[in-house]
């Protein structure tokens, strides 16, 4: 066995996520959650009754169920009040705390050890941690847990990306997870929310869908109230096995708005804000009072071409709408700078990122060229589906079907809502969309094998390729990372080459909080972990 002995010390930070969904119209009330007592070493002390938070999202969530969480706020709340087995540590970037994620910490389990064939996982867990329920954090937990996650909607394809094979208690504080074959990405993935351990005791007579409504957690914070209208209240848990959080309590205003949340900012009425319109982000540095959080994100903005539906069947048509896309207005007038072009279907700032391949630039004339090759010298048109909610993907389309139409291809513009958008991308029949993606592992193999491989969950506009499939397969049971690298770099060459999607840009995530706030790290999944933040 090669063992990995991990020190106690923690950092509470956690990844992942995915999609936005429409927050329900009838809000459930989570039950508000028991603070017991921890052994776990470290004393609990109070939270200051006036240390409390108040943050503007966008959106009010759908569920407090961690396999089915997949929305940003959904998968706050899951990370507010559950622990992992594992974590990822914290690396300063150009003088910003950002994740590590390619480094794994302990949470619930203290060590693990790994058999020599890269096999079996062997989790030791911490002694004493207490749900909040007041129950003890065992194996049996565990197990119940990744059952769960294997049987659910969302999370079960997390389950079979990590290819795990069994979940066995080995005693009440030893868990053995064997996997089909060896892969890289299995601890970062079971690091994510979905895998958030659940009280299996206090959930023994439950209805199926009570986590929907409910949490059963071991978490920092308790979910006292979820309005998907109005607002939900976190509460600390005092008694947390790491320690009670600085803040006492934190509110979270659901502010459809963009314009709302930035001047609920701007005037004092709210400590923090996410989905900062990128033409609001000067005027808020300006304020004394803030700080404006911009860092270079994986989150990715793309036009996809449905490969399966003419034109866009023929690689030189995709290769045309590439050349007559207008990025430097992109990134300049509609994202004020606060993004970076595109260059691969992987965001630049995952490692393996490669941009062989890409040779794009805003060029008419190789358009028409192309076209012409293609059999298309008269042009054609086609329908845009554009989800509702983002004003920048608004604008972006606006430029796009200006330069297509200087090439004869008229590009009709569908605005449909969010929800519909969804429901309808996930049937992989519209000729084109504009979508943005968030990998939650900052991993060429799990981000491929979502979107590219030809399998992939979320390969909503139909790409398919052999070799690139073949390529991923190789990669994603390749023990050694440089050999790995070279598998996802000839991947992404042969992506790109292809062009079933236009890339247009990669955005900066930007969270405004008041001066006083500390403790903020930024995550690939763009969850804010309220464990570490302190008002000072």
């Amino acid at each position: 066995m090669k063992k990995m002995t991990k020190h106690l010390t923690l950092l509470l930070v956690l990844c992942v996520v995915l999609a936005g969904c429409a927050p329900k119209s009838n809000p459930p009330a989570s039950s508000a959650s028991q603070s017991p007592g921890a052994d776990s070493g470290a004393t609990a002390q109070p939270a200051a009754a006036s240390s409390t938070l108040t943050v503007a999202f966008s959106e009010g969530g759908t569920t407090l169920d961690p396999a089915e969480a997949s929305d940003l706020t959904s998968d706050t709340f899951v990370i507010a009040a559950y622990d992992q087995l594992v974590t990822y540590g914290v690396k300063t970037v150009d003088g910003a705390d950002v994740a590590n994620t390619d480094e794994i910490k302990p949470m619930l389990a203290e060590s693990w050890s790994v058999s020599d064939d890269n096999l079996t996982y062997t989790f030791k867990l911490r002694s004493g941690v207490k749900f909040q329920s007041g129950n003890t954090v065992t194996a049996d937990s565990v197990v119940y847990t990744f059952d769960r996650v294997k049987n659910s909607k969302s999370g079960s394809f997390l389950y079979g990306m990590a290819d795990i094979k069994t979940v066995t208690a080995k005693d009440p504080s030893t868990v053995e997870i064997a996997v089909n074959k060896p892969n890289h990405m299995f601890m970062q993935i079971i690091a994510l929310y979905n895998f958030s351990i659940v009280d299996d005791v206090a959930m023994k007579g439950k209805s199926a869908d009570y986590l929907k409504t409910n949490t059963a957690g071991s978490g920092p914070f308790a979910v006292e109230k979820w309005d998907p209208a109005s607002e939900a209240v976190l509460t600390a848990n005092a008694d947390y096995w790491q320690g009670a959080p600085k803040l006492s309590k934190v509110t979270l205003k659901f502010t459809k708005e963009a314009s709302n949340r930035v001047l609920l900012l701007d005037k004092g009425d709210v400590d923090m804000a996410i989905e900062i319109p990128a033409k609001d982000v000067s005027s808020l540095q300006a304020n004394s009072a803030l700080s404006v959080k911009s860092n270079a994100s994986n989150r990715i903005l793309f036009l996809a071409l449905n490969n399966k539906v003419k034109p866009f069947d023929n690689v030189k048509v995709r290769q045309a709408i590439a050349y007559a896309i207008p990025y430097d207005q992109l990134i300049n007038d509609v994202m004020h700078g606060q993004a970076k072009q595109m260059k691969s279907a992987v965001a630049s700032n995952t490692p393996g990122y490669t941009d062989k391949g890409y040779t794009y630039e805003h060029n008419l004339d190789k358009a028409k060229q192309l076209l012409q090759e293609a059999g298309y010298g008269n042009g054609f048109s086609f329908d845009l589906t554009l989800g509702s909610g983002f004003q920048d993907w608004e604008d972006d389309a606006v430029l796009i079907q200006a330069e297509l139409a200087k090439v004869g291809v008229t590009m009709n513009i569908n605005k449909v809502a969010r929800a519909q958008f969804l429901e309808m991308q996930k049937k992989k029949n519209l000729t084109a969309y504009i979508s943005k993606w968030t990998s939650f592992v900052n991993d060429p193999g799990y981000h491929l094998g979502f979107l590219m491989y030809g399998k992939g969950s979320s390969n909503y506009n139909n790409y398919s390729n052999a070799e690139v499939d073949k390529l991923w397969e190789q990669a994603s049971a390749e023990p050694n990372a440089d050999a790995r690298k070279q598998l996802y770099e000839k991947a992404q060459e042969i992506i790109t080459t292809e062009a079933p999607w236009s890339y247009l840009y990669e955005y900066n995530r930007i969270v405004g909080m008041n001066a006083k706030v500390s403790g903020y790290v930024y995550y690939p999944d763009e969850i804010i972990r309220f464990y570490p933040l302190s008002k000072n």
